[in-house]
């Protein structure tokens, strides 16, 4: 009974022993096994994976299914690089062959001004040269959204001041706001942003040209930035028509187009190429408005890469 009783403890003390000797082997070989798969992961990573691995483990398997998904990954990127290369071609080309006979409409319908023509016929050259200029905006409108959704033309958002790009859209919309009877005002401002000058620039055109296109004679646009810990805000309010609440969460979509502004001259590109710019460099837009009581359009910036 005393022997059976000792017994007990070094059997105990055996099976812990044996416990901790399994644990301490299984933990080796997952950490093994993590160290393996985190190399290979940083060789996928780096473009340098090969498979080395021909036994049957689970691991060989693995490494076997990896080496196979990467190479379908890398046929379809080049794949993927092949198709923007064609769709870039096609751009450029629908982009050249369009841009030299609308310019030569616009040049007759000029010169047939010049001339001395019946005045009933007048109407119908500015309303050719009308078109015409619409459908030069449209053709630029659809290949700069083409570009931007294709990945063709990319965003570089660097550090800037805000004040040179007020200052370069006031210039360029002050005279069509003076045309029309409109006060158009930029507040000064000494604020930074990180984004891209070019095409930041167009998404506030557009934004200034929407105001002025919906905003009667009389009415007034202003510009002014607001500033806080992540993001720079852009505001553009008017005085115009204003927008529904039902249509507002519309109007940011691709050729959408409102029926209370159909006669309007327009599209239904302008927002969402704004929305565009903005989302491809960590930005965004919203809008505060109700019908007859004017917009505010913001743009939101980040401060910091």
């Amino acid at each position: 009974m005393t022997e059976w009783n000792l017994g007990l403890p070094i059997i105990a003390l055996a099976a812990i022993l044996l416990c901790c000797i399994i644990v301490l082997f299984q933990r080796r070989n997952t950490k093994k096994i993590m160290k393996t798969l985190n190399q290979m992961l940083d060789s996928a990573i780096d473009g340098s994976f090969t498979e080395h691995s021909f036994d049957e483990s689970l691991l060989s398997s693995v490494e076997s299914r990896l080496n196979r998904y990467l190479t379908a990954s890398a046929v379809s990127a080049r794949n993927l690089t092949t198709e923007k290369e064609k769709i870039k071609e096609l751009l450029a080309d629908i982009s050249h062959q369009t841009k030299t006979p609308i310019a030569n409409i616009l040049l007759y319908a000029q010169l047939l001004e010049e001339q001395a023509i019946p005045e009933e016929s007048r109407d119908c050259i500015a309303a050719l040269r009308g078109q015409a200029e619409k459908l030069s905006f449209l053709i630029t409108a659809l290949v700069k959204l083409s570009r931007l959704e294709t990945g063709v033309l990319t965003l570089h958002p660097v550090s800037n001041t805000i004040a040179p790009m007020l200052d370069e859209v006031a210039a360029q919309f002050m005279p069509k706001a003076a045309q029309k009877e409109i006060r158009l005002t930029v507040d000064s401002t000494d604020a930074d942003a990180v984004f891209d000058f070019k095409w930041t620039t167009e998404a506030l055109c557009n934004l200034v040209d929407n105001a002025i296109k919906y905003t009667s004679s009389g009415g007034s646009i202003r510009i002014k930035v607001k500033v806080y810990d992540l993001f720079c805000r852009i505001d553009v309010a008017d005085t115009g028509i204003g927008i529904s609440e039902a249509e507002q969460a519309k109007i940011f979509a691709r050729f959408y187009r409102s029926q209370s502004v159909c006669e309007q001259e327009g599209v239904g590109i302008g927002l969402y190429l704004t929305r565009q710019i903005l989302a491809g460099q960590s930005g965004y837009i919203k809008v505060a408005t109700s019908l007859g009581d004017g917009a505010v359009f913001s743009m939101f910036l980040p401060r910091k890469n």
